[in-house]
């Protein structure tokens, strides 16, 4: 991890190379002289989020389900 910040001129020079530092998980933090002014992270994947409801009308559930399993497939669980 970055322990000073790099200035915003270093950061135009080799933002490349920063760009890869921080895919591989390092905080890059980027100053206006001494003063810190943003920070370069990489972006992390986000997962769609769930919506309650969406499958409804796509699936059945038909008097089968509720059928005792024969001892066949309750051996096959055991």
């Amino acid at each position: 991890m970055s322990t000073r910040p790099i200035t915003i001129h270093a950061a135009r020079r080799h933002l490349s190379r920063l760009i890869v530092r921080a895919c591989a998980g390092e905080e890059i933090v980027i100053a206006r002289g001494k003063q810190p002014v943003a920070r370069l992270v990489p972006i992390t994947p986000t997962e769609p989020r769930r919506r309650p409801g969406s499958m409804k009308g796509r699936a059945a559930v038909t008097e089968a389900f509720f059928d005792p399993l024969s001892a066949e497939d309750l051996d096959a669980w055991g």
